[in-house]
């Protein structure tokens, strides 16, 4: 398969999921891959990415992407079976590289803008993720229930998102977010949550993803 990256990209990918410990299948791995020629190929008729980020959409967006599930699979709290959504899914991360490396979760992507939708649907049917249901509407009209783990890439404010997301959360259930670090500086007094600081490669920014609730 053609590759529209460079070596360089799919070697910071793989040393990053090294120095967290994760081996991935050449199966997930190549699904990744064809996952990011689909978005790259993508942009071009919809913007999914900013324009600057394609040349490093492995090492920025896929890497991003995977943080959660690094985290969580760390604590041994992923089950099968659960269920996951994540709110204004926009290009498809981080739920299409989370539903390719947990193929025994449930995952829901929330996306309004029709252009996007088609394309997840589009790249869902070529990557032939089943486990993955794409609702064409707004969070809060999804009718998306009962979720394990809602997810956001930062959307608004953190207590914006965390307040939509009641409406599908289980009780007990987390609530993940992904910022810059200096963005969490007003969170710091929240109840039940938590910061994981991580770098990304070649980003000079440092990231955290913030989950309210236990996990372990």
């Amino acid at each position: 398969m053609k590759h529209y990256f460079d070596s360089v990209q799919e070697n910071l990918l793989l040393q990053f999921l090294s120095d967290k410990g994760i081996t991935l299948s050449d199966d997930k791995l190549e699904k990744l891959y064809e996952y990011a020629n689909l978005v790259i190929q993508g942009n071009t008729q919809v913007n999914l990415i900013s324009k600057n980020d394609i040349s490093k959409f492995l090492s920025r967006h896929i890497a991003d992407s995977l943080v959660p599930f690094i985290v969580l699979s760390q604590k041994q709290y992923l089950k099968s079976g659960m269920i996951w959504a994540d709110m204004g899914a926009g290009g498809g991360c981080p739920v299409f590289p989370l539903s390719i490396v947990c193929p025994e979760l449930q995952f829901f992507a929330s996306e309004p803008r029709h252009k996007r939708v088609l394309f997840l649907e589009e790249a869902k049917k070529t990557l032939k993720l089943d486990n993955l249901t794409i609702v064409g509407k707004r969070f809060e009209t999804s009718e998306i229930t009962n979720c394990d783990i809602i997810s956001c890439r930062a959307l608004s404010r953190f207590e914006a998102d965390y307040d939509r997301a009641q409406l599908g959360l289980k009780k007990n259930g987390l609530f993940i977010t992904f910022k810059s670090k200096e963005m969490t500086k007003d969170l710091m007094n929240l109840s039940d949550i938590h910061f994981i600081d991580y770098h990304l490669p070649l980003e000079t920014q440092e990231y955290s993803l913030v989950i309210k609730g236990i996990y372990g």
